[in-house]
């Protein structure tokens, strides 16, 4: 009889075969690796040392004017873009993970209006970077040519409003009135910034396509982001908790309105302004951003990553780990008191397994589903007061104040008191911009768009998200690897459901407007991503195929 191998046998030969096939470098590799390495690192010390010397300097000048709360974020600021110009694939990573302590960092350096701004540190130097790159090699900085022409369109008629409303205010700015005093304001300034607010993260597209090289990069940011998730979402329920036990005091104690609004005053360790009147069943948390509304589209937003890596992960721990994190977004869109966030959270859920098929996929969805179910059971038994309260409080807004309603008032109202076909200003409706001149509150995105730039910039607005999100449908449909498409549905979702939400204005603010143009080139980069793992996978055929492409 033939022998049989063991199993420890072949495990061994296999062992051995690996070993065998993956290359060993020279001897002159080796050294050619080492330089690289050391004249790296002079180059680190190098950037460093000069950035900290030039940063301490203009510290110490802005010291002596206006005091630490000035110098400090100067010192950080001027070490952050000279570190994010060099490494604009590192600082990439590092913009991902700002985003969303961002909140709690700016109250916890000095709460200046400047640090508001402080992610951009390292998105601005990454964008200057690549922007440099892509000319060096003849690339286009947008590498989707489907969307170019509406964005093309859209950027000119927001350079009309631009020159010819904001412009207009500024150089005949409307009278006062005989008894009010002249506002000083500065249309130009609000439009810069609103323009800024509404299309300056849409290089986010060319960002994340380039800079994201192969699968580990992919598996390194889908990973990222899970465990940010899961860090922001347990800091959102010690923050509850701290509240519910006294700790913190947050607006229990206030009077008459106060009870009713959220404050920086009220502030519980992380994030920024809160309210949490258990006397009047009134809890808004803003976990670690600044407002709470922030925190409810974090949550929603949330939603989307940790289902898509939860689903495609080649590794079941960190499906595991997805799992836990969506029940911490779970959990926290019961406790945080958002509305909208306890509304939106299990219909996008729901959204995503039917859209994407993979309540179908048996295998995957049993086992995440029966764990989700159970623990949210669980959660839900032992806190059967907070759920009903959160529950009541869902309802009853809905009936005081139906979102379709809402959303058509808003539309009249803009209608209405918008100052021709391109708009009242571009920043007019922005919050950001409110430090520059007289703005309006407009609670909206689409309402809001028609107010800045017009019914012309509304359409082109509508063309630019149109376009894209039906290229990114095609784009998804056309990758073969699974895991890769199951994760291209899900940012398509994503990009869906974003694209056409019109409730609130998530676009303007963090996380969203990061999230939706950065997932848009993360969605585009995985045909690419996928093509390279075949060739990975089979590298002889790859190589053939090479050639015959260089023979014509």
């Amino acid at each position: 009889m033939p022998k049989t191998k063991s199993k420890s046998q072949k495990s061994k030969n296999s062992k051995k075969q690996v070993t065998k096939e993956t290359p060993t470098l020279s001897l002159k590799e080796q050294l050619a690796k080492k330089r690289k390495a050391v004249q790296a690192r002079k180059e680190l010390i190098s950037l460093v040392t000069t950035s900290l010397s030039v940063a301490l300097f203009v510290g110490l000048l802005l010291f002596l004017v206006g005091g630490i709360k000035v110098a400090l974020p100067a010192v950080l600021g001027i070490l952050v873009i000279s570190l994010s110009y060099k490494y604009p694939r590192q600082a990439l990573f590092a913009f991902i993970i700002y985003v969303p302590f961002g909140g709690t960092i700016t109250y916890y350096i000095g709460n200046s209006p400047v640090l508001q701004l402080a992610k951009d540190a390292f998105y601005v130097p990454v964008l200057i970077a690549l922007w440099q790159s892509c000319r060096q090699r003849g690339l286009p900085l947008i590498p989707i040519k489907a969307i170019k022409t509406p964005l093309f369109i859209l950027l000119g008629l927001c350079l009309l409003t631009l020159v010819f409303v904001n412009g207009g205010q500024q150089l005949n700015p409307p009278s006062p009135g005989l008894l009010a005093k002249p506002t000083n304001e500065i249309p130009i300034g609000m439009g810069i910034l609103g323009l800024k607010v509404f299309l300056g993260y849409v290089p986010l597209i060319g960002c994340a396509y380039y800079l994201i090289r192969d699968k580990r990069d992919f598996l390194f940011l889908a990973r990222l982001q899970v465990v940010l998730i899961l860090i922001c979402c347990i800091l959102g329920i010690i923050q509850y908790l701290l509240l519910l036990t006294g700790i913190c005091e947050g607006t229990r104690n206030a009077e008459g309105s106060a009870l009713f609004k959220a404050t920086l005053e009220a502030r519980c360790y992380f994030g920024g302004s809160l309210v949490y009147s258990p006397s009047q069943g009134i809890i808004r948390l803003p976990g670690t951003f600044v407002a709470p509304w922030q925190w409810a589209w974090f949550l929603i937003s949330s939603t989307f990553f940790t289902f898509a890596t939860g689903f495609t992960d080649p590794a079941i721990i960190w499906r595991i780990i997805s799992l836990g994190s969506l029940v911490t977004v779970f959990i926290n869109a019961v406790v945080s008191g958002q509305r909208i966030a306890l509304g939106l959270v299990p219909t996008c859920f729901v959204i995503l397994l039917l859209l994407t098929g993979q309540i179908g996929n048996l295998k995957r969805f049993i086992p995440i589903g029966v764990g989700l179910g159970l623990i949210l059971s669980i959660a839900i038994v032992t806190n059967p007061t907070v759920v009903q309260e959160r529950l009541d409080s869902f309802t009853s807004r809905w009936e005081a104040s139906p979102p379709q309603e809402f959303i058509v008032s808003q539309f009249e109202e803009n209608w209405k008191s918008v100052q021709g076909p391109l708009g009242s200003g571009l920043g007019r409706a922005t919050n950001s911009a409110r430090a520059l001149g007289e703005t309006k509150l407009v609670e909206t995105y689409y309402p809001k768009v028609l107010y800045e730039v017009g019914i012309l910039g509304l359409l082109g607005f509508i063309a630019l998200v149109t376009t894209l999100t039906f290229t990114a449908f095609k784009t998804y449909r056309s990758i073969k690897n699974r895991n890769f498409r199951s994760y291209g549905a899900a940012l398509w979702v994503f990009i869906l459901f974003i694209s056409y939400n019109t409730y609130y204005y998530p676009l303007d603010v963090d996380p969203v407007a990061v999230y939706y143009w950065f997932c848009a080139g993360l969605l585009f980069k995985l045909p690419a991503l996928d093509k390279q793992d075949k060739e990975d996978a089979n590298p002889e055929k790859a190589k053939k195929k090479k050639r015959l492409n260089t023979k014509f």
